[in-house]
């Protein structure tokens, strides 16, 4: 392994946005940096663990690392896969294994694995400077220029950001914005929260509860009494024959009769996804969220749009509450693709009156008491920026635009197939449920385990995508290309077929 050091008399100031290739590529060459910092930097490429290595990782991993949402039935015998690298829309495993990352890694890497642009500038923004609070009276030039972009890219007023860490620290401060600024209107009585069945908002206590997907409350404690849901917008699962316009019409009435039961006086906010992400991809029926910002409005509700997973190229903008569901939120929380993936990044945003009511001092203290170690944290925050700056000027939301129906369209050929009970979603976020009878729309049974059948089968054959009950899930990196849609819709529908084979053979099917 070749030691690489620099000799900062013959070094040029301007090239330090440019020169860090040596970290990241396996090819040698000279390292510069800026000789303004005073410091003797040597650099070198870092020794990965060979291929032969896997296996003292994977024991390492299996024996200490508690994973999120770890299937504890197998994964003491069956561990984690190891992956080392990744470039655009492909991820390697350890083991020198290529496959299609079909889930963006969770959602999230939306300019695509192992940009060389973001990687290098993260070096060299963390070489002047990587982290200083923001604390009452601090910033950094990071900090301020991402949060006057996302000033200007959100719709509105919402010109306020406050940062965190993720979409669960995001939403989280949202609601604890909610409640103080309606202390400081004098109305303390406006606590209670409205969320939806299948919503899913995070994993902190607090965003634990907001999120409607009630299996993943078993076992853990969450707040009683301070969220209460109402249905999801599930066209598929709407009842009978009813119209898509008549189940809307259904939905809105449950929303507003929920408002008045708790009553308006205690009813803070209303949270929701502008698309049902780890709910199992659920688009809304068309005038959903124009009416249920318009009912909050009537009885002074907060309105929340959870954009974590749909903003930043997703479905083709930057933001998507009002240019493509024309809602204006009262709060805006941010995430995933607001660094993709690069680094750890939330926003939480507000408008003007918001922020004009909790920027008033309060007499015994004039503090506003919220925020985190990492709150405006200067390399993640150059992150977020340059990230927006890539997906910008690399016109991405316009690929998505252009590429996105052709995805859907491409993979609704498989609703042929005789376990597919619905293909649905939009642009680079769509999802695949299955049924046991397409007439019924009956589900198959939790311990049948079709999706994540699926998901083996395709894994084998170099595609990942995500289960979720009865329903696998897309949403690969926006690098994604006519090749890698083909090769995606190819995979799955083998996969399927590979599964409709196992069923048969097993006798648990039809």
């Amino acid at each position: 392994m070749k030691n690489i050091a620099t000799n900062s008399s013959k070094i040029n100031k301007s090239c330090i946005l440019l020169n860090f290739t040596v970290l990241y590529s396996d090819e040698s060459g000279p390292c510069h940096v800026d000789p303004s910092l005073h410091y003797n930097y040597q650099f070198m490429k870092k020794d990965l663990p060979s291929a032969s290595d896997t296996q003292t990782i994977w024991e390492q991993d299996r024996q200490h690392v508690l994973h999120p949402y770890a299937n504890f039935d197998k994964f003491k015998e069956e561990g984690s896969v190891v992956f080392s690298s990744g470039k655009d829309h492909f991820i390697t495993d350890h083991d020198g294994r290529t496959y299609l990352d079909g889930i963006a890694g969770l959602w999230c890497v939306n300019i695509g694995h192992g940009n060389r642009e973001l990687a290098e500038y993260m070096a060299a923004q963390a070489s002047q400077l990587a982290y200083y609070n923001t604390f009452e009276d601090a910033t950094s030039p990071t900090t301020a220029g991402l949060a006057a972009k996302l000033a200007e890219i959100c719709p509105g007023s919402l010109n306020h950001v406050f940062f965190g860490t993720g979409g669960s620290v995001a939403n989280d401060s949202a609601i604890k914005i909610a409640h103080y600024y309606f202390n400081m209107l004098g109305k303390p009585e406006k606590k209670l929260i409205i969320a939806r069945d299948l919503g899913y908002h995070g994993s902190t206590y607090l965003a634990h509860a907001l999120t409607g997907i009630s299996s993943t409350h078993q076992g853990f404690d969450i707040a009683s009494g301070l969220v209460h849901y109402i249905s999801a917008p599930y066209p598929y699962r709407k009842p009978g024959s009813l119209s898509e316009a008549a189940f809307c019409d259904q939905l809105l009435a449950e929303f507003e009769d929920k408002i008045l039961e708790l009553g308006p006086e205690n009813v803070a906010c209303f949270i929701a996804e502008p698309i049902l992400g780890a709910g199992g991809v659920i688009v809304p029926p068309n005038g959903y969220h124009q009416r249920t910002a318009a009912i909050c409005k009537k009885y002074g509700v907060l309105y929340i749009s959870d954009e974590v997973v749909t903003a930043f190229g997703r479905l083709g903008h930057l933001i998507t509450s009002e240019t493509v569901f024309e809602v204006q939120p009262d709060i805006l929380v941010l995430a995933k693709g607001l660094s993709s993936g690069y680094i750890p990044l939330g926003a939480t945003v507000i408008t003007d009156e918001l922020y004009e009511v909790i920027s008033r001092p309060k007499a015994t203290n004039p503090y506003f008491s919220h925020g985190f170690t990492y709150s405006g944290h200067a390399l993640a925050c150059g992150v977020g920026l340059k990230n927006i700056e890539i997906l910008e000027r690399e016109n991405f939301c316009l690929h998505v635009q252009e590429w996105g129906p052709y995805f859907k369209s491409q993979l609704q050929t498989l609703a042929d197939l005789p376990i597919v009970g619905e293909v649905r979603g939009s642009h680079f976020m769509l999802a695949i449920e299955y049924v046991s009878d397409k007439q019924s729309k009956a589900p198959f049974p939790d311990e049948m385990a079709v999706a994540k059948s699926v998901y083996y089968h395709c894994k084998k054959r170099g595609l990942i995508l995500r289960p979720i009950g009865s329903t696998n899930v897309l949403s690969p990196p926006l690098t994604y290309d006519k090749a890698a849609i083909d090769e995606t819709v190819t995979t799955i529908k083998q996969s399927i077929e590979a599964t409709m084979d196992d069923l048969l053979k097993a006798k648990r099917w039809p």
